[in-house]
């Protein structure tokens, strides 16, 4: 019986209630140790019945270094449905399990594997999955859960994690948390009852009224503390001793005061059992038998309740801090001993060598060798923490001076890996100070240059990466610091931009390097930004073809040159490169690269004038960011969704994407606030606010980042503000940047905004022929919208001249575009303009796709219906957008009735 958690009852029976109409949830239970968090998980078992499949894990201090531990032992059950999933998602299983020699790949990956297997596992009955201890889970196992939980949906599946306060990293943001508290003094004094009369039976009655006043006073509603303390308060010779002691102390010394009246072998067996990790009773009886300790030593534990022995033949503690009691209050030579015991009995490799390495006292080569072979196996399972640890561990074992400084390098790439930039910096500041070796410098280096740069530190980031491409290594190591420099000054600006390129293009890289091509399109694209010569720019399909033949791994090696078509305005090219590489992307299952690549394929979208396909893709390039914690991104596509909110007049959404693209980033300036800015500065341009649409747009165009390709693109929109206002000399400088950038880019889309521009900024005489000069290449192009708004300033300008005959059909085709498009407020200005000339213009939308029953469809669901029609499965659909097949049937399902149709055949009309 649970006393005082009747809300968190009711939560968890919310969470499965759900799951039994097809809805998925998860939830972090969080608080101190003993108040009550694993009882509520046995509640939530209780409570789903036989209706549920019910899956397991804990995790284990001693395993938080082994990658994939707490996940292997959560779907063991489940192994037998590895052949449902897609072939990416299944390998990558196979290979974290370690069922085949490959590893698990694509770590994000993994955790879309898991999703897809509790969806199977959910199938035929609502699956209830249950992880106690979480704070002790491994690195990879807790990446591929929350990766999963965020993307549950429609699966009928609850996921519950129960975690400490305060203790390890179990930080889970994007998921629902309950925090526990104590319980209420009612609760807590009915609780305590059972715990004075057995304390009573052996105290004698004249001291529970002492006792029971210490323990309500002592325990704070704990409930764990409620339970143990009476009677390890009953026994105390000197009350009052240790009460001033932290809750969690108090409890641990009351639990090693049980242990220590057990027999002497008894103590020793419990030792060992809390030593090994894995609870395996086999494995700790084979030690105590070493340490000259029978099995008929355990009985007593037992009887006592220290401990239980399952029925599958597993050593389980009472409770995490009876273990841990033994093992912090056991001395020094027998923990030593105990280790070396199981180093000694246990047959597998890796934990064989960590017991070892723990009992270790004093350098040893052999065992240092052995260590570093554990952390290569680590790495390749994608455990990277796992192999940072044993790297160091290695390092301190390891006689020769330059061995080990080697380890420590390593540990310190691993820890980057990892994401753990603190332990990262620190390690490597550990290796910097023993050695001078170029290569290991230059390494170090990347390492706090990588920790710089993802704290937001570009300016520290960059010169560490610059001065280690300097420091004597070979061309293909300095080629990957500058790549990742010249990412560090594009936040920085032109000097730092051109510092970078000038290093990059003195590089004897060779053809058969995979750096060199994108290097190449690097320097062609980015030199003509900030005024320098540059070789003609290639062909983005040539550069790729020869980073292929290369050995470049195309989705992680590509992607920059991705972007950096969009510099000198090749966005065709930009979609095209786009859109193989998100199709890669999906067949191999590469999920991280996918929000950079998205957010390009969105740019490019968006540029084409096909706005509802460019919220889509950054509707699915937004959520995939989130799940996977890729903040830069995040900020990026929910500015460029500001942007397409910008275009509809929505102001409400795009001030609300605004502020969270800027949110969370730290003392760094937001990836996304270019791009804001813009948007801002749009959304006031089209409801007429010039003022403040100059006011945003003239810092954007002259400060740092005028550079990017928002603020590049922005000048068109600064001209039109300023010439508004009557100042467009606030508009000069930056147009004669973007009139040397559209030679340098020669494309026909970005001449016929120069000639717009021209017509605004005058002589007036010449504004006319600017006018039609624009249009004529607009129709080379196919980017509606800037064609409608070039025919809207055109039309105003011919009413203004007083020729409103010849003004109405440009007004009007502009009109028809904005409405299509569904940019009101632009709709709305060229109605008003269409008016003014005596005709008579429609009131609303009347044509295009943005009034159609695809309207009505969420992006997501667009974008499932869009997949349908095409005669793809569920199955299909979930494995490309890295969903389940029941949240793809559930998003149809709600489709339909939106779009007027009964059947998946249908839906190849309405496209």
């Amino acid at each position: 019986m649970l006393y005082g958690r009747v809300d968190e009852q009711a939560v968890i029976d919310g969470l499965l209630h759900g799951a039994r109409d097809g809805w998925s949830g998860a939830l972090v239970l969080r608080g101190e140790p003993g108040i009550g968090k694993s009882a509520l998980l046995e509640y939530a078992a209780a409570r789903a019945g036989e209706s549920f499949g019910v899956i397991r894990a804990t995790g284990v201090e001693c395993e938080a270094e082994l990658p994939f531990a707490g996940l292997s032992l959560l779907l063991a059950p489940a192994l037998g449905r590895l052949a449902a999933l897609p072939g990416p998602q299944r390998r990558a299983l196979e290979g974290a399990f370690g069922l085949a020699e490959h590893g698990p790949g694509d770590r994000l990956l993994t955790g879309l594997a898991v999703l897809g297997l509790l969806a199977e596992l959910a199938a035929d009955q609502p699956l209830l999955c249950l992880v106690d201890d979480a704070q002790w889970l491994d690195r990879s196992s807790v990446e591929a859960l929350l990766l999963a939980a965020r993307r549950l949906q429609a699966e009928g599946v609850v996921l519950l994690f129960a975690a400490r306060d305060g203790e390890g990293a179990f930080e889970a943001p994007g998921l629902a948390e309950l925090s526990l508290g104590g319980l209420s003094p009612t609760a807590a004094a009915e609780l305590l009852s059972a715990g004075l009369l057995s304390a009573g039976s052996r105290a004698g009655q004249h001291r529970l009224s002492a006792v029971r006043r210490r323990v309500l006073a002592e325990a704070h509603g704990n409930p764990l503390a409620l339970h143990e303390l009476p009677a390890a308060l009953a026994q105390e010779e000197q009350p009052g001793a240790v009460g001033g002691l932290p809750l969690t102390s108090r409890l641990q010394i009351a639990f090693h005061g049980q242990v220590s009246r057990l027999p002497a072998a008894t103590q020793t067996l419990l030792l060992v059992a809390a030593a090994e990790e894995s609870g395996d009773l086999a494995a700790v009886l084979r030690a105590a038998t070493a340490l000259g300790v029978s099995p008929e030593s355990l009985p007593a534990a037992e009887e006592q309740g220290a401990v239980r022995i399952s029925a599958d033949h597993w050593v389980v503690f009472r409770h995490p801090l009876l273990r841990a009691a033994v093992l912090q209050r056991a001395p020094l030579s027998q923990r030593l001993a105990v280790h070396r015991a199981l180093g000694e009995t246990l047959a597998d490799g890796d934990r064989r060598t960590w017991h070892l390495a723990l009992a270790a006292t004093g350098p040893d080569a052999a065992l240092a060798d052995a260590l570093e072979r554990v952390a290569v196996h680590a790495g390749a399972l994608g455990g990277h923490d796992g192999a940072a640890t044993a790297y160091e561990r290695a390092a301190r074992l390891t006689p020769d001076r330059d061995a080990a400084t080697r380890r420590l390098v390593l540990a310190a790439e691993s820890a980057t890996e990892a994401g753990e930039l603190d332990r990262a910096a620190e390690l490597a500041e550990r290796a910097s100070a023993r050695t001078d070796e170029p290569l290991a410098v230059a390494l170090l280096d990347h390492v706090r240059a990588t920790a710089h740069f993802w704290r937001g530190a570009y300016p520290a980031a960059y010169q560490l990466l610059l001065d280690g491409s300097r420091a004597g290594v070979d061309a293909p190591h300095a080629a990957r610091m500058l790549l990742q420099a010249l990412h560090a000054a594009w936040y920085l600006g032109e000097t730092q931009l051109g510092e970078v390129l000038d290093e990059l293009a003195a590089l004897p890289l060779s053809d058969t390097d995979p750096a060199a091509p994108p290097a190449r399109y690097l320097l062609a694209a980015m030199l003509p930004m900030i005024g320098r010569p540059a070789p003609e720019l290639p062909a983005v399909r040539d550069t790729a073809a020869e980073a292929r033949r290369a050995g470049a791994s195309p989705v992680r090696d590509l992607v920059q040159v991705c972007g950096a078509t969009l510099i000198l305005g090749r966005d065709e090219e930009t979609h095209e490169l786009a859109t193989e590489l998100v199709g890669e992307a999906r067949a191999t299952g590469s999920v991280g690269p996918l929000p950079t690549l998205l957010f390009f394929l969105a740019e490019a979208e968006l540029f084409h004038g096909r706005h509802r396909d460019a919220e889509v893709t950054a509707t699915e390039g937004l959520a995939l960011a989130r799940d996977t914690g890729q903040r830069q991104w995040v900020s990026q596509l929910q500015s460029l969704l500001a942007y397409l909110a910008a275009i509809a007049g929505d102001a409400e959404s795009c001030a609300e994407l605004a502020v969270a693209a800027l949110d969370g980033s730290g003392t760094a300036p937001a990836a996304g606030q270019p791009w804001v800015q813009w948007s801002l500065a749009l959304l006031d341009l089209g409801l007429g606010r010039a003022a403040d649409a100059l006011d945003r747009l003239a810092p954007l165009t002259t400060g740092p980042y005028r550079h990017h390709v928002s603020a590049t693109r922005a000048v068109p929109d600064l001209v039109e503000a300023a010439v508004r206002l009557g100042r467009p000399e606030r508009a000069a400088e930056p147009f004669d940047r973007y009139t040397r950038w559209v030679a340098a880019a020669g494309t026909t889309w970005a001449q016929a905004l120069l000639l717009r521009c021209q017509a605004l900024l005058g002589p007036d005489e010449l504004a006319e022929s600017c006018y039609l000069s624009a249009l004529g290449f607009h129709r080379q192009t196919n980017r509606p919208f800037e064609e409608a708004r070039t025919a809207l300033l055109f039309g105003e300008w011919l009413r203004r001249e007083r020729r409103r005959s010849e003004a109405r059909p440009l007004l009007r085709a502009a009109l028809e575009t904005f409405e299509t498009l569904g940019a009101r407020p632009w709709a709305d200005r060229a109605r008003t303009e269409l008016t003014a000339t005596g005709a008579t213009a429609p009131a609303g939308p009347t044509v295009g796709p943005t009034v159609g029953p695809l309207a009505a469809l969420t992006p997501q669901e667009l974008q499932i219906v869009r997949l349908a029609a095409r005669g793809l499965s569920n199955r299909d659909i979930a494995a490309q957008l890295f969903l389940s097949p029941r949240t793809i049937g559930h998003h149809l399902y709600k489709a339909y009735p939106k779009l007027g149709v009964a059947a998946r055949g249908e839906l190849a009309q309405l496209l």
